[in-house]
């Protein structure tokens, strides 16, 4: 499964309702962690995941609100002597907020630090565009490569049944027949972190073709000269950030105490996300990722399978096929 776990919402103060950032991504039998917040080792317990399952943590930037639960998640993880190695990537910039942070860590653990201080890949599948913040900030996208999706009715047509399936896709043709022709392009699933931030291009290329983007939605509209002050994203902004990049889902986070009731400015970024699902995530909110897009002969995208509802409770849509591969 393919899942997003958010284990905070609020931005520099929390509330009785709100904890600090943090978003845990399940993705294939890994967990990736962004942005731990103070109390993410607690909301984790929360959300009944265990903390072993993190292979990677990612920070956007070193304030507080999005890296202060870095030591105690550490901890956690020493001690719970987890083998694999855990991946530390963050700005290049922050690399004394970072040691200072980790040095208060003891116990066994692999901890592995990646800075970055450029656009590009830093893990496979793994990537960073800078955003435009106080700070030296970088959002991060998980892609996975394109694939294909096999059509039985071309596979029948074709005569091809049974095991001779499976020997198509091993290897690329059979009997005269290419994988190509009976099957449609089906694009890889893609997710999107944009936190802290006035509106850049950066942001703008990590929410391109995003199935799930996750934005700050720090101020609604009526704030909008305090968002250019503090270099953050109004409710509209994030809606035109999804409508620029043709996002399915946008998830909106790190809101300002000021507001309690933040259906207002789900409202706001609905009016302008251009066709996305919208919706103001809560604590413990568990998203999946929208089916995948598939490309038919036409060239229309369309999903492959409708979408099931993923508040907290839902049923699973099951396993994922591996990345890049056929299903």
């Amino acid at each position: 499964m393919r899942e997003l776990v958010v284990l905070g919402t609020s931005s520099q103060v929390p509330t009785r309702e709100r904890n600090h950032n943090g978003y845990l991504l399940l993705w294939d039998g890994e967990a990736l962690l962004f942005d731990p917040g103070e109390g993410t080792q607690r909301q984790l317990i929360h959300a009944g995941v265990p903390a072993s399952r993190i292979h990677r943590i990612c920070l956007t930037h070193v304030h507080g609100d999005h890296c202060f639960g870095l030591p105690g998640v550490l901890s956690r993880l020493a001690l719970d002597r987890v083998e694999h190695p855990v991946h530390l990537h963050y700005p290049a910039s922050g690399e004394d907020v970072v040691r200072a942070l980790v040095s208060v860590v003891t116990g066994h653990l692999d901890l592995r630090r990646h800075p970055h201080g450029r656009a590009g890949p830093v893990a496979p599948g793994l990537e960073v565009r800078p955003l435009h913040h106080r700070v030296e900030t970088y959002g991060y996208r998980l892609a996975e490569p394109a694939g294909l999706t096999l059509v039985p009715e071309l596979l029948e047509r074709a005569g091809i049944r049974g095991p001779d399936v499976g020997r198509l896709v091993r290897e690329g043709s059979l009997r005269g027949v290419d994988v190509a022709a009976v099957s449609v392009s089906r694009p890889g699933q893609r997710f999107a972190l944009v936190m802290d931030t006035a509106p850049c291009p950066g942001a703008e290329e990590l929410a391109e073709g995003a199935d799930l983007l996750v934005a700050e939605c720090t101020y609604a509209e009526a704030e909008a000269a305090l968002a250019r002050g503090y270099r953050h994203l109004t409710a509209g902004q994030a809606g035109d950030l999804a409508a620029a990049g043709g996002a399915r889902r946008l998830v909106l986070t790190h809101f300002s105490s000021r507001y309690q009731d933040v259906e207002p400015l789900r409202l706001e970024a609905l009016a302008r996300a251009g066709g996305a699902d919208v919706v103001a995530a809560r604590d413990l909110d568990r998203f999946r990722l929208p089916r995948r897009r598939v490309r038919g002969p036409a060239g229309r995208v369309h999903p492959d399978r409708p979408d099931r509802p993923d508040r907290p409770g839902a049923p699973s849509d099951g396993p994922a096929p591996p990345p890049g591969g056929t299903g």
